[in-house]
C-alpha cells in the first residue's frame, strides 16, 4: 500500500508539473517605484520555502536515496510538491519587481531534472524490465539525484543575485570569478570531508592517494584559468595575477600527479592552496573594507593549506599490509597489498587524528564563503550601511559554521541510515565494514581512555558502513 500511494503521488506530481503553464509579467525596464517597492509576504514565503526545499530537504533526500532508506520516496515527493508550490508563489508576488534574470530562466530549466527524476522514480517503482532497461534507469536516477545539491546551490545563488540586482553590466566578470571559485572551494571541502571522514575504504580500493585526485583537478582548473582570465586589450594587474595563478595551478598539479605515483601521498596541493591564499590576500582593493575581507579570505585559505599539510604529514592513518613491516614502508604510502590491514596508532593519536580532520575542510568552506561575499557590489553595500569589517567577517564565519555542520550531518546520515544503519550493516555482509575508524572523536575520560558508551550517543560501539 505505501508503495502504491507513493507511485500515485509521483504520477500526480508528474502530470501537474508537465502541464503547468504560469503567466508572469516580466519587465525589460523598471521604474524607480517598482525597483524599490517593499517585498511582499508572498515573495518572502517563496524565498524561504525554496531555500528550505533545495538547500535542506533535497540534499537529505539524496543521501537517503544513496542508502536505500524507505524515507527517500516520501521525502522527495514532499520536496517536489513544495517546489511546485514555491514556483507558483514566485510568479504570483506583488510589490517589488525584477528585471529578466538567469534565476527565472533557470527555474524553468529545473523542470527538466525534476520531471526526469519523477518519471524515473515511477518507472523504478513498477519493477519491470529488470534485466534490460531497469539497470540503466537506476544509474540515471542516481546521477540526476546527485546533481540536485549542485543545481539547488546554483539556483539559490542566482536568486540572491536577482534579489539584490547584482552582477549586471560590467560587474558580471567579477561575479563569475568570485562565485565560481568560492563554490569550487566549498565543493573541494565537501569532497575532502567525505574522503577524510568516511572514504578511507574507497581510497584504498581506488588505488590512488587523495592527492592524486586533488592534483588532477588543480591542473585542469589551472589550464582553464590560464586562457580565460584575459579578454583582449591591455593587460590589467588583476588579469596578470589571475592568469599566473592558472599557470601556478597546472604547473603544481603536474608535480602533484607525478609525486602521487605508486599511491604516494604528498603536500603539493596544500602548498598550492597556501600560495593561492597569499596571492588573494595581496590583491589591490578600492575600499579598506574590501582589503580587510580579501586579506582574511587569503589568510583563511593559507591556514587551510597548512592544516592540509599537517594532516598528510602527521595524521595519516597507516594502511600497510602485514608483510610491509619488513619493508619499512612509509605510513604515508597506501598499501600495495590487495587486502590492506589497518594498523591502528595509539588511542590518543587516533582521537587527535579524527578531530583534526575537520579543520582543513571547515577552513575551505570558510574561505569559499568569504570569497563569495567579497565582490565590489556586496562590499560597497556593506560600506554604505556603516558595517565594519569585523562584523561582516564574523557573519560569514557564522554561515560557514552552519554550512559545515550541515555537511557533517549529511555524512553522518549516510553512515547511519538505510542499508548503512547499524542493524542493517551487521546483517549485510556485502557492506564493507571498518570498526577501527570513526568519523568523529569522542571526549576521553579523565584517565585518558575512550568511553565505551556515552549517554545520548545512539551509535556508540557501532561500526560505520563503508561503501
Amino acid at each position: 500500500m505505501p508503495v502504491l500511494l507513493s507511485s500515485r503521488l509521483y504520477l500526480l506530481l508528474t502530470l501537474a508539473l508537465s502541464t503547468v503553464v504560469l503567466g508572469h509579467k516580466h519587465h525589460d525596464q523598471l521604474s524607480e517605484e517598482q525597483a524599490t517597492a517593499p517585498v511582499d509576504a508572498i515573495l518572502w514565503i517563496h524565498i524561504f520555502l525554496q531555500a528550505a526545499v533545495w538547500g535542506i530537504l533535497f540534499p537529505i533526500g539524496m543521501v537517503l536515496g544513496i542508502t536505500r532508506s524507505r524515507w527517500h520516496v516520501p521525502l522527495q515527493a514532499t520536496g517536489f510538491a513544495l517546489t511546485f508550490g514555491g514556483y507558483i508563489l514566485g510568479h504570483s508576488h506583488k510589490g517589488r519587481q525584477f528585471l529578466p534574470s538567469i534565476h527565472g530562466t533557470f527555474a524553468s530549466i529545473l523542470f527538466i531534472p525534476i520531471i526526469a527524476q519523477l518519471v524515473l522514480g515511477i518507472y523504478l517503482k513498477l519493477h519491470i524490465h529488470e534485466k534490460s532497461i531497469r539497470p540503466y534507469a537506476v544509474i540515471l536516477h542516481g546521477i540526476v539525484g546527485k546533481l540536485y545539491p549542485i543545481i539547488g546551490w546554483t539556483q539559490m545563488l542566482f536568486g540572491v543575485l536577482t534579489f539584490r540586482g547584482y552582477c549586471r553590466g560590467g560587474h558580471l566578470g567579477q561575479c563569475l570569478a568570485h562565485y565560481i571559485m568560492g563554490s569550487g572551494f566549498i565543493g573541494y571541502a565537501v569532497t575532502m570531508a567525505i574522503i577524510l571522514l568516511v572514504g578511507e575504504a574507497w581510497v584504498r580500493r581506488s588505488g590512488r592517494s587523495p592527492e592524486w585526485w586533488d592534483s588532477w583537478v588543480i591542473m585542469a582548473w589551472g589550464v582553464v584559468n590560464t586562457f580565460t582570465e584575459h579578454h583582449g586589450g591591455d593587460w590589467s594587474v588583476k588579469d596578470m595575477q589571475h592568469t599566473i595563478l592558472g599557470v601556478l595551478w597546472w604547473a603544481g598539479g603536474i608535480l602533484g600527479i607525478f609525486l602521487s605515483r605508486n599511491n604516494q601521498r604528498n603536500v603539493v596541493p596544500g602548498v598550492i592552496i597556501i600560495l593561492t591564499g597569499w596571492a588573494m590576500s595581496e590583491h589591490a582593493q578600492a575600499l579598506m573594507l574590501s582589503t580587510k575581507v580579501h586579506g582574511t579570505f587569503g589568510h583563511t585559505l593559507m591556514l587551510a593549506g597548512l592544516t592540509r599539510i599537517i594532516e598528510v604529514c602527521f595524521f595519516t592513518p597507516q594502511f600497510t599490509s602485514e608483510a610491509a613491516d619488513d619493508d619499512n614502508r612509509s605510513e604515508h604510502t597506501l598499501a600495495d597489498s590487495p587486502v590492506p590491514v589497518p594498523r591502528e596508532p595509539s588511542p590518543g593519536k587516533a582521537a587527535a587524528s579524527r578531530a583534526f580532520r575537520h579543520i582543513p575542510p571547515f577552513l575551505l568552506v570558510s574561505a569559499g564563503i568569504l570569497f563569495m561575499s567579497a565582490t565590489d557590489e556586496e562590499l560597497r553595500y556593506v560600506n554604505e550601511n556603516d558595517m565594519d569589517h569585523v562584523t561582516y567577517i564574523l557573519i560569514m564565519f557564522s554561515i560557514s559554521f552552519l554550512l559545515y555542520a550541515f555537511i557533517v550531518y549529511l555524512i553522518h546520515l549516510y553512515s547511519t541510515t538505510g542499508r548503512n544503519a547499524p542493524t542493517a550493516a551487521i546483517n549485510n555482509t556485502n557492506i564493507e565494514m571498518s570498526s577501527g575508524s570513526k568519523w568523529y572523536a569522542r571526549v576521553p575520560n579523565t584517565d585518558g581512555t575512550v568511553p565505551n558508551h556515552v549517554i545520548g550517543d545512539d551509535d556508540d560501539d557501532e561500526p560505520l558502513a563503508r561503501r
